[in-house]
């Protein structure tokens, strides 16, 4: 059977939607108003953006509406009335990162086609099966995937892929960035990204700097260009190649869609033999935007040095103004039009009569009565002339007939009439297979909480927590001695990665001999490194005794299944939750506790349902990333350590590079810390609170231990051990 593809266009705007189908894109994918991840892009208002489905329909292509950010839960609400309209025009499928969102979508409008965006962090065959059970057609991969692991999804999920084949790369795993959301309340998650990453720093060893110091530029990632791959991409699976670049020009998308529609039908067309990448094209993807050169990213390898921009971008670059001017012609101010079959009859005496056809769909409109001409009658051409003026309409005619009975007369208003309400008719009927009833809103509330339900008017005496328990997440296993001694602990959570497979269960014995639950933290990012990490340790993994597994990816509740394994599971504050809807999902999926997100502020957090646990201490992960930082400066020999990444500002933010699952980690320059917040905490009513420990040593461990104890468990005074620490979101929140 002779394969598929569609050439995915972004549209910022509506003139980027119409030099994207001018070009050859097969359907674009747009945001509205609100929800969608490029809050700054020129994004058109509801009007607008029925039109632009209107106008994809007409040209036989489809309009995607990003929905792609995650939701808080006052916001929720305004989900359905935002939805409706587009829905009932035939939008074509929502783009959604937020579980609650598309729980609610699926809900609501049970026939609107889900897409999974990259923002779900989908990584493998795992996330990929549970989003299909979940109700997604299509699943948008994690840049970072290699062919080989697309090529798994595509073998054994019937899901469509999407993946991004052009454009911009973030340096974290899109999803699990908390960079421009903690140093400036602007959250990525949100659609309102700063782009730290393209900013300078400084990478330090223990105080030494490691790279070069012209090559300060060591989170910008140069932009992803895969014409060579397009074969390879096709024959593995990925059937919708999606172009980045919603806050590009009409310009720049014009220009990337007919490249690409150029290649792909290369392929489609003529096969392996036949592929040749021109040079010149690769120079026009250049021409039209160089942020320090391009990448063909991690279809084939998992990270390198060059996929990094390292130098500064030059202030001034003349552009190809030759090339700009030829995409203006072709493409940005081009009037696109659908071919049309006419026949009109003129019969004197009779009602003009006139036959339309395209794109299957034939219509017929009835005109003025025709007259007998007095003077000189209405040739055919006469005629044909003026009905063939189809100006900024959707058409022209193909073909155009006139047939003419006896010496006619009709004057010119009639025929332009005529004309004008036959393309009403033929446009409206080509539009009307799009059109869905409006659906009837679906109020029914699904309670999911069984017991433990939040008391939003919960006192607290003293700043005294007398049901809250304190928990532990380690990631240095020389650390574990002293928490074992601190008899507030109630729970501890030890890192897979670093704590050695073959002891964990004389770590599980230890904590239950001291009287502490022990769970094991699944990775940030679960890939075939992590599956086959746990594959060879899985006889440990089960015959430990773990109290229950922290879930960290979408991956990890379907793999441990799949292995017999089938929980308490806790979902981290990682997995989002940012509403009820979502967090119940959650609770559907298995989860049997939940981490509140971190990005609400506590009048947020109140208003969520559930009973979670709240994150008390710790250096939050900013990103996590495939690319290694150590490999980028100096090389990969392997080996766990900690390097910090320095700002213009003086910050230092500490990166670990977690060498058995192949991810960095750049936490906070400053630790989170709720000491001194008891009492917005305790009218919270947490589970649980945790105390999050990366970096820190077995002092710096106890300590702080001692002091959250001390302070929210038994209101005695205390002061945390660190000079500079943060409130994270719990004050401020993000826009």
């Amino acid at each position: 059977m002779k394969k598929k593809v569609e050439i995915l266009a972004p549209a910022g705007s509506f003139e980027s939607m119409k030099a994207a189908v001018a070009a050859g894109a097969d359907a674009v994918y747009m945001g509205g108003s609100k929800f969608g991840a490029r809050a700054f892009a020129d994004n058109p208002d509801q009007d607008r953006l029925l039109d632009a489905i209107d106008y994809v329909h007409l040209h036989g292509r489809r309009l995607y509406l990003t929905v792609n950010t995650l939701v808080k839960e006052q916001e929720m609400k305004e989900l359905y009335d935002y939805i409706a309209p587009y829905y009932e025009r035939g939008l074509d499928a929502a783009i959604v990162q937020d579980m609650g969102v598309l729980s609610f979508l699926k809900e609501q409008f049970p026939d609107l086609p889900i897409h999974a965006s990259t923002q779900m962090t989908i990584t493998g065959v795992y996330g990929a099966a549970l989003l299909k059970k979940l109700g997604a057609e299509r699943v948008v991969t994690a840049r970072e995937l290699s062919l080989k692991e697309i090529e798994q999804i595509h073998d054994k999920v019937d899901v469509e892929i999407e993946s991004f084949v052009h454009g911009a790369l973030c340096y974290c795993y899109s999803g699990q960035c908390l960079f421009s959301s903690l140093i400036g309340g602007r959250s990525g998650n949100r659609g309102r990204c700063a782009q730290p990453c393209r900013l300078p720093y400084e990478v330090r060893q223990e105080g030494q700097n490691m790279g070069k110091k012209a090559e300060p530029y060591c989170l910008s990632l140069k932009d992803l260009s895969t014409l060579d791959f397009i074969p390879d991409m096709i024959e593995a699976g990925i059937y919708s190649m999606k172009i980045e670049g919603r806050m590009k020009s009409p310009r720049y998308t014009a220009g990337v869609t007919s490249i690409y529609r150029k290649y792909a039908d290369l392929y489609l067309e003529k096969g392996g033999q036949g592929y040749r990448v021109d040079e010149r094209d690769r120079k026009t993807l250049l021409d039209l935007f160089d942020r320090g050169g391009q990448t063909d990213g991690y279809y084939k390898r998992h990270n390198g040095r060059d996929m990094v921009v390292w130098k500064e971008k030059p202030a001034f670059r003349e552009g190809n103004q030759q090339l700009f001017d030829d995409l203006d012609q072709n493409f940005v101010e081009k009037q696109l039009q659908e071919p049309v079959t006419g026949t009109a009859f003129l019969e004197e005496g009779q009602e003009a009569c006139f036959t339309l056809e395209s794109q299957g769909k034939i219509v017929t409109v009835m005109g003025e009565t025709v007259q007998t001409a007095q003077n000189q009658p209405l040739t055919e051409e006469k005629i044909k002339k003026q009905l063939d003026k189809t100006g900024n309409t959707p058409f022209y005619f193909e073909s155009l007939d006139i047939h003419i009975k006896g010496g006619i007369f009709l004057p010119v208003q009639g025929l332009n009439d005529l004309r004008r309400r036959g393309l009403e008719e033929l446009e409206k009927v080509i539009l009307a297979d799009f059109i869905r009833s409006p659906q009837e809103k679906n109020g029914q509330v699904i309670d999911t909480l069984q017991s433990g339900e939040k008391n939003s008017k919960n006192k607290i005496e003293n700043a005294a927590f007398h049901n809250t328990k304190l928990t532990v997440s380690l990631e240095r296993p020389d650390c574990l001695e002293v928490v074992l001694e601190e008899p507030d602990v109630d729970r501890i959570y030890i890192d897979g990665g670093s704590f050695p497979p073959g002891e964990w269960k004389s770590f599980v014995d230890l904590c239950h001999h001291n009287r502490k639950e022990c769970m094991i933290t699944m990775p940030h990012i679960f890939r075939s490194l992590a599956e086959n990490f746990f594959d060879r340790h899985l006889k440990q993994l089960k015959s430990a005794g773990f109290d229950g597994y922290l879930i960290r990816s979408m991956e990890e509740p379907e793999y441990l299944r799949s292995k017999g394994i089938k929980g308490p599971f806790m979902f981290d504050f990682g997995v989002y939750g940012l509403n009820q809807q979502a967090q119940n999902a959650f609770l559907e999926l298995g989860a049997e506790k939940l981490t509140w997100p971190v990005e609400l502020n506590s009048r947020e957090l109140g208003k969520l349902k559930v009973k979670g646990e709240l994150l008390a201490y710790g250096r939050l992960p900013m990103m996590v990333t495939a690319q290694c930082l150590h490999q980028g400066t100096v090389q990969c020999d392997g080996t766990p350590m900690i390097l910090t990444l320095k700002d213009r500002l003086g910050k230092e933010f500490p990166v670990k590079n977690h060498c058995a699952f192949c991810y960095n980690t750049i936490y906070n320059s400053a630790p989170l810390s709720l000491l001194g917040l008891e009492e917005e905490v305790g009218r919270l009513s947490p589970s649980s609170l945790r105390l999050q420990f990366t970096i820190e040593s077995r002092e710096e461990t106890k300590a702080v231990i001692r002091c959250f104890a001390k302070k929210m468990l038994y209101g005695q005074e205390a002061e945390l051990p660190y000079k500079e620490f943060t409130r994270g979101h719990f004050k401020r929140g993000v826009e």
